[in-house]
């Protein structure tokens, strides 16, 4: 496990979900990636390009969205992503056991490229013939 963090945000939680301002996102439903298996943790982020990644690789046929969340708890780094590709957590990204409120939403976010999401697409599913999760809790 992690070691609690001290970021204070604003932090971002990028989804297909339909929510509200005053929802909970709180571990124990369906992950949002891969085989959408009980989600441990909540996962959010402090940067929007990590959240716009989340909001655009989620599970599900609604829009993307990209809402603005404070944690109720304590938030340590996310293992899938801090010192896999680059040392340290450059893209901010956390999770939780605690619930997370829904404060906002972020309406005017800009999407990658068609190309480049189709080409994470894809790397996905390289991985998931391999047997890799993309979150492994």
């Amino acid at each position: 496990m992690s070691e609690t963090v001290a970021d204070l945000g604003p932090f971002y939680h990028g989804t297909k979900a339909v929510l509200q301002v005053g929802d909970l996102l709180e571990p124990g439903r369906s992950s949002n990636f891969g085989t959408g298996r009980q989600a441990n943790f909540v996962y959010l982020t402090a940067t929007l390009d990590a959240a716009i990644w989340g909001a655009e690789l989620a599970i599900g046929n609604e829009p993307g969205r990209v809402y603005v969340v404070e944690p109720t708890g304590t938030i340590e780094d996310d293992p899938n992503l801090t010192n896999q590709r680059y040392e340290g957590n450059p893209t901010r990204s956390y999770r939780t056991r605690a619930p997370v409120v829904v404060v906002g939403e972020v309406a005017d976010w800009e999407p990658h490229p068609p190309d480049v999401v189709q080409a994470m697409l894809d790397n996905l599913e390289r991985l998931k013939a391999q047997g890799i999760e993309a979150i492994n809790e």
